[in-house]
């Protein structure tokens, strides 16, 4: 029979095997981990490999994402359906084992890591999702939200910005079913930490409200003792400090960067081999030990207990277990395209003046009844977002809600929703100044490549913005979102293209939409009702000149109503010009190339107009074309001031159309 060593010891031999055999990769972490990982995936982490999306599962995040091959050694070892052929071809293209772990890539990935300090963001996330649907479903006696988040991190987690954000928000909400695990192996890619790392960690999260203990992180019972202690604290959530030698096993490496981030070597990888008694040829684990990581029954068996334990929960609560079941499954509400369509309608009908982030929020009222998932935030400034309404009530971990106020923290918010997208049962949105956008900006890429759906609740979007200044105005932001593959960029122009934008990112299943909006009021427009359906193609002709157009002012937001009025100045001088309405760049290029061309027609010169930097748009215009647009930060004034100071008028829009023509 395998000892408790030799599973601890399959983990170093295929992580370190893996590495070598890419000649790339970071053995260090999973070498220096095995203990960890063998007491908290084979003796209390909840999981069955064979269904790994069981809906009260344990989560588990490896936040130090570099150290990949931990996972996939686990998910290979415990019985995931991850064959060793895969192992083989670990960093190669196309293989589930890809560098850093990748969500949906391999079974049991349950969030995209590698930019440090985002997998611990994520696990408060999952954390918080667990709370607020157990307070959301669970009945007396019928607990069917009940599980852990366990998270590894290392050094460089614990360094970067986001990670305090979220630890200190996660001991507020005293997540006691949070359970971290710091890799304290003093080893980050530059060297021994000391010269730059030298916070008191322990007392810092117990600053935080975290219960912390320090174990020796290859005693395998101190490290179990230490995991049911955590668990007994309900009220906080819990930081195991782990102290571990980085690459433990390799008799000339260990304890150094020199195993932190390259292979160990062909000789350093047989000298490794004989030093932790590993008598098998690489990527060869031998039958006891398999046996002694296999989870797959005891895995059925706790599925198999929790849907006796939800059957028993329909019994009681039919209603309520139906409505877990299509909030877990993602599915919208049957009444959805009924209501969403009453909504645009009634928007439409009203056409009222108002603010873009005003017309947001006036959907977000609408909708709320119909959908209980909605999950909504801000950083601090939902007075400014407009991200609250009446249907939301607020949360902060001691009582139920569906309202977060997350503090000043964008990146932390945006990332934690990652994390609450990726758990379940929650349709995420975060709202902040869309300037601020840009410290957001790596969670909203990871939105983007995980494909989750979450909504960023963008206001004050430009110049218009006004007396705040350069340092509150957006000038690149917007377009810098719009280069992020996968990511919905809207712009509405009026109310009814914010509740078409709205009921658009609801309704998107396979990735994230950012809603980008005024913070001064534009004017009411009373659609067409055919522009309904037009509008979800991202652009589309607003209006055209009798006969064949002789140019094309395309624009959005706020400066759609310019282009309305120069067209119509032009028009009535003989200039012959189609507006294109461009809500979402992102979605109309998705369209049909015969769609694009009806509304840009071929060989048509093109204005376009946005308050945002020009180069841009040169994709529309091309080079003959032109765009009125901002190439310098702004200043601090009146938003109406500012528009006219830097040419956001009909006569520069006018202007700009004949020096084309």
């Amino acid at each position: 029979m395998a000892t408790r060593k030799d599973l601890a010891n399959a983990i170093r031999a295929l992580s370190m095997d893996a590495v070598q055999k890419a000649n790339s990769g970071h053995p260090g972490a999973p070498m220096g981990m095995a203990e960890i990982a063998e007491v908290l995936w084979n003796h209390n982490l909840r999981h069955n490999p064979t269904n790994p999306n069981w809906a009260d599962r344990d989560r588990f995040v490896l936040s130090n994402g570099h150290g990949s091959m931990l996972i996939y050694s686990l998910l290979h070892l415990t019985g995931y359906d991850l064959p060793m052929d895969e192992i083989k071809t670990f960093r190669q293209l196309h293989s589930k084992c890809a560098g850093h772990p990748e969500y949906s890539y391999a079974p049991g990935i349950e969030t995209t890591t590698g930019p440090l300090g985002q997998g611990i963001t994520n696990a408060v996330g999952f954390a918080m999702a667990e709370k607020l649907m157990a307070n959301q479903f669970n009945k007396p006696g019928h607990d069917i939200v009940d599980h852990y988040t366990y998270c590894f991190l290392g050094d460089g987690c614990m360094m970067e910005g986001v990670s305090h954000e979220a630890c200190a928000l996660a001991g507020t909400w005293g997540l006691g079913k949070l359970v971290a695990f710091w890799d304290d192996n003093g080893i980050s890619i530059d060297g021994h930490i000391e010269g730059w790392y030298t916070d008191d960690t322990a007392k810092r999260f117990e600053s935080y409200g975290w219960h912390v203990q320090s174990v020796d992180g290859h005693d395998s019972d101190a490290i179990n003792a230490a995991i049911q202690k955590a668990k007994a604290v309900t009220d906080k959530p819990s930081l195991i400090c782990c102290k571990t030698v980085i690459g433990m096993g390799s008799p000339n490496k260990s304890g150094s960067h020199d195993c932190h981030g390259s292979a160990l070597g062909e000789e350093e990888v047989a000298a490794t081999r004989a030093n932790i008694g590993w008598n098998y040829p690489p990527f060869e684990i031998p039958a006891d030990v398999y046996a002694g990581w296999d989870q797959k029954a005891k895995g059925a068996k706790l599925e198999a207990d929790w849907n006796a334990k939800f059957d028993a929960y329909a019994k009681a609560f039919p209603a309520e277990a139906a409505e877990f079941k299509r909030r877990m499954a993602g599915d919208l509400p049957a009444n959805w395209k009924q209501a969403a369509d009453a909504l645009i309608a009634s928007t439409n009908e009203k056409a009222e003046t108002i603010a873009t982030r005003k017309a947001s929020q006036n959907v977000i009222a609408a909708l709320a009844p119909t959908l209980p998932e909605f999950l909504g935030g801000s950083a601090d400034l939902t007075g400014s977002n407009l991200t609250s309404c009446g249907s939301f009530t607020h949360v902060d971990g001691k009582k139920p809600g569906n309202y977060i106020s997350y503090g000043v923290r964008e990146f932390g918010m945006f990332a934690i929703m990652n994390g609450m997208a990726l758990h379940g049962g929650f349709l995420p949105f975060g709202g902040t100044f869309h300037m601020f956008s840009d410290y957001a900006k790596s969670a909203l890429r990871m939105a983007a490549l995980m494909k989750q759906r979450t909504v960023a609740v963008l206001t004050h979007d430009s110049i218009g913005q006004g007396e705040d200044g350069p340092t509150h105005q957006p000038v690149e932001n917007t377009s810098g979102l719009r280069y992020i593959p996968n990511m919905d960029v809207w712009r509405p122009a009026d109310s009814t293209e914010t509740a078409v934008a709205w009921v658009a990112a609801a309704e998107r299943h396979n990735g994230p939409s950012s809603l980008v909006l005024s913070r001064q009021n534009v004017p009411g427009i009373k659609h067409d009702t055919a522009h309904f359906d037009l509008i979800r193609k991202g652009g589309y002709v607003f209006s055209d000149a009798a006969g064949k157009a002789d140019v094309i002012i395309i624009a959005n937001g706020s400066e759609l109503d310019l282009a309305i009025k120069a067209a119509t100045e032009l028009n009535a001088a003989g200039t012959k010009v189609r507006v294109v309405s461009m809500p979402s760049t992102n979605v109309f290029d998705r369209q049909d190339k015969s769609y694009r061309d009806s509304v840009l027609t071929p060989g048509v010169k093109r204005v376009a107009v946005e308050a945002a930097h020009p180069d841009f748009w040169r994709k529309y215009v091309g080079l003959e074309g032109a765009v009125v647009g901002i190439d310098t930060f702004g200043e601090s004034a009146p938003g109406g001031v500012l528009m006219k100071h830097f040419g956001f008028t009909v006569e520069n829009v006018v202007k700009t159309v004949k020096s084309v023509l």
